[in-house]
């Protein structure tokens, strides 16, 4: 369940604390296929099971982006910012893949505010969005996505 906030300068008082986590996401070969279609990255380490199977995964693995991507996807189940009419995605800071996603692994989002500032018009958060992989120690993404809400 996303933490709630009622206007985007409700933030600043959380900043340092752990908004929560998002719902698990089954990581499937077609999804990875999709991907590799949008993207044109058709590298077999993502697309041919077979060959896979041989590889230093021992299985498909998804990519890195797609794994970034599912940021997007996670946030709003985290986070959930009211009054405002409009937010947009200003960009990221230190993205890092730590492990690899295999073929039909179940991720989820866990947000961290880590910062809040007012900007002309609005509000910018920076969100530690770590994608976890169920089972795993280490983490498949660590991003800091910075995101800015304007106030309704």
């Amino acid at each position: 369940m996303a933490k709630v906030f009622k206007t985007p300068f409700e933030l600043k008082d959380s900043v340092g604390t752990e908004l929560g986590r998002s719902d698990w996401l089954s990581i499937d070969q077609e999804r990875i296929n999709l991907f590799a279609e949008a993207t044109g990255d058709h590298q077999w380490i993502h697309v041919n099971p077979e060959k896979a199977k041989g590889g230093p995964f021992g299985a498909c693995i998804a990519h890195g982006y797609l794994t970034l991507s599912l940021a997007n996807y996670f946030l709003p189940q985290i986070v959930e910012v009211h009054g405002v009419s409009m937010g947009v995605n200003y960009g990221c800071d230190k993205v890092r893949f730590p492990s690899a996603v295999k073929v039909g692994s179940r991720v989820r989002g866990r947000g961290e505010l880590i910062a809040v500032e007012e900007v002309k018009g609005g509000v910018q958060s920076t969100v530690r969005v770590t994608i976890e992989i169920e089972g795993e120690e280490r983490p498949a993404c660590v991003i800091d996505t910075i995101s800015r809400y304007y106030p309704a």
